[in-house]
């Protein structure tokens, strides 16, 4: 791994010599390092056996997000879009981290990181939700692209791996076709992080935060922040700042549940049958 490490360090230019470097936490599906040379400090991801677009994803993500100037995130350095089998790294700034409450402050950059929007709903390119990959296309309507690329799409993945059984599905398709019933057509096509759960932020030695591992499209700011509820890592605060820059619309309790479900649905289909009860409960309810 020292030598593939080398290879990253000289692909962004960095010909210094290696003073530290060691696993550290931060990815679950993929080794991550700390690295440090004479130059500057870096943290680097590795993988192999992922598609060529799996760091592409993740850093055009981050470039996008920063270049809404509106919240921070780490500077990428470089990544590799590799063939076949090779291993693959994406190397990135080095963030110290701190422990200054910075909830407020994340609640008013991710409502006008949100304010950001586009005429049209999805993304141009696949990007990744967890290991799974997720296509995208642009859609006129907000509805359609969560139908056909979020609810039919993790749908499929469940049938073909044997996690959504043939009544699970029936209910799942019976809730897609009456989508509509719940899902505005034509929200705001707000810049999403995408995959914004409590892991998925940070705080700088400064107490400044910022958003790491993005799996971006544009959509409803209501997906966005239930997600945020479904697992926790947010306090009051960040919802009381995010809504005094971005009022959540007046259906949000009512779609929250539907929204959840796809975060739910990836769930099922990564990890199993722990998360089929939650899916369950949120057919029943709707259907």
């Amino acid at each position: 791994m020292e030598t593939f490490i080398r290879e990253t360090l000289d692909k962004l230019g960095d010909s210094s010599s290696i003073i530290t470097s060691k696993h550290v936490t931060g990815g679950d599906i993929n080794q991550t390092f700390y690295v440090k040379t004479e130059s500057q400090p870096y943290f680097i991801k590795i993988n192999e056996n992922v598609p060529p677009h799996f760091f592409r994803a993740e850093a055009k993500g981050l470039e996008i997000i920063r270049n809404s100037q509106t919240i921070e995130v780490p500077d990428v350095y470089h990544f590799d879009e590799p063939q076949d089998s090779e291993k693959a790294s994406l190397a990135m700034e080095w963030i110290e981290t701190g422990t200054s409450a910075s909830n407020d402050l994340l609640g008013q950059q991710v409502a006008q990181m949100h304010e950001q929007t586009t005429d049209k709903f999805g993304f141009h390119e696949p990007t990744f939700v967890g290991e799974l990959d997720q296509p995208n296309e642009w859609c006129d309507s907000w509805t359609e692209y969560y139908a056909r690329f979020r609810l039919l799409q993790q749908t499929e993945v469940g049938v073909a791996n044997g996690t959504i059984g043939k009544q699970r599905r029936i209910h799942l398709e019976k809730l897609i076709d009456r989508l509509d019933t719940w899902i505005p057509s034509k929200p705001k096509a707000s810049l999403l992080h995408g995959d914004l759960w409590g892991g998925n932020w940070m705080t700088d030695s400064a107490g400044t935060p910022l958003l790491i591992d993005p799996s971006v499209l544009y959509g409803d700011h209501a997906f966005e922040l239930a997600f945020t509820e479904l697992f926790g890592g947010f306090s009051q605060s960040f919802y009381d700042h995010y809504k005094e820059v971005f009022p959540l619309p007046d259906y949000y309790e009512d779609t929250k549940p539907l929204y959840q479900l796809f975060y739910l649905l990836v769930h099922l289909n990564i990890f199993g049958e722990p998360y089929g009860k939650s899916v369950d409960r949120i057919l029943k309810r709707y259907i």
